[in-house]
């Protein structure tokens, strides 16, 4: 017969591991997971990052971006695969990058037009550069320089401020590369600060534009050092300052803006940058991993020559947070001038 529990009874108990013996298992269980979140950590980057450039090869992110892309897969050991999608001013590039998972393998290597610039020229321009993107890594800049014409009846910042003070309207003009560039609001920044008046007359790029400044067929432009520099320094034009705060490492011979006894521009601050950014849910360790990675990379000395032999200056190591701060700042900065310049916002 078989066997039966009587009423009452209570069921055979199965035999225990031995106290010791949980502890060691659970122990050894524990143990594994800092294990695995380690291993999960060093996991990224497994695979090639895509980097989106929102322009067509040859501009400042993209010779940024390939020049990068070979110290990073020389020195890390990681792909980065360039890929330009160019239009709209950049939204496209933008749009590919917030659409993208945001895991780390889709980032994006912009210059300021798209994040600071088209944001407040723009009435929608499809995006929101603090919301929808996450600063990852200020990488370098190229700084701006204020040329005249050779003809033009000044030597000196201070000199020429008081040439068109006393100029009647419609005499002088500034050349920009074209309407809504940072040149051109840089332009309206300084007539607006040194009190100035004058036609901003717009070009398809600065090659044409600075072909008319050394004609003297226009008096002045802010330019970009990458393109103003050697026509400066072949005495196409003449180079009254550069616009920042100090002289630049890659023009040391050209005043700051800010050492020339202008005090109502002293303060100007103009620089083509490029910068690393994510979607906006990336992965704080995907932001820290590039942040520190990267930076470490760009400050090394034979790196900071290779990117200044292209006029790019190499941005010192700074944390993600700097360089959301920086976009903030030049958003509300670019902002006032539109308004104060009334600039049409499309």
């Amino acid at each position: 017969m078989r066997n039966r529990t009587r009423a009452g009874s209570e069921p055979p108990s199965r035999p225990r591991l031995p106290a010791l013996r949980r502890r060691d298992v659970l122990a050894g269980l524990l143990a594994t997971l800092p294990v695995a979140g380690q291993a999960s950590a060093q996991a990224y980057p497994s695979r090639p990052v895509r980097l989106i450039i929102p322009f067509p090869p040859g501009n400042l992110a993209d010779l940024t971006a390939r020049l990068a892309a070979e110290e990073v897969q020389r020195r890390l050991g990681h792909g980065w695969v360039v890929d330009n999608r160019a239009g709209a001013s950049g939204a496209i590039g933008i749009r590919a990058v917030m659409q993208a998972p945001p895991d780390g393998y889709t980032l994006l290597l912009s210059s300021l037009s798209p994040i600071v610039v088209n944001p407040v020229l723009t009435a929608n321009p499809g995006y929101d550069p603090l919301a929808d993107l996450a600063p990852i890594l200020l990488m370098g800049w190229t700084g701006y320089l204020l040329v005249c014409s050779p003809d033009f009846p000044a030597t000196t910042l201070a000199e020429a401020v008081r040439v068109l003070r006393a100029a009647p309207a419609g005499r002088y003009a500034m050349a920009t590369p074209g309407t809504g560039t940072v040149t051109h609001l840089a332009s309206e920044q300084f007539m607006l600060q040194t009190g100035t008046r004058m036609e901003t007359v717009p070009y398809r790029g600065s090659g044409a534009a600075l072909m008319d400044v050394a004609s003297g067929r226009v008096a002045l432009m802010i330019d970009a050092m990458s393109t103003s520099l050697p026509q400066a320094r072949g005495s196409q034009v003449r180079a009254l300052a550069v616009v920042q705060q100090r002289r630049s490492p890659l023009a040391p011979e050209i005043p700051a803006i800010s050492e020339l006894g202008v005090p109502e521009v002293a303060g100007m601050e103009v620089r083509a940058w490029t910068g690393l950014l994510g979607a906006a849910a990336t992965p704080p360790e995907v932001v820290d991993y590039w942040n520190r990675e990267l930076g470490k990379l760009l400050a090394d000395p034979a790196v900071t020559q290779r990117f200044a032999a292209q006029n790019v200056e190499v941005a010192p190591p700074a944390p993600a947070a700097g360089f959301r701060a920086m976009i903030e700042a030049e958003l509300a900065r670019w902002r006032q001038v539109v308004r104060d310049a009334r600039i049409e916002v499309q």
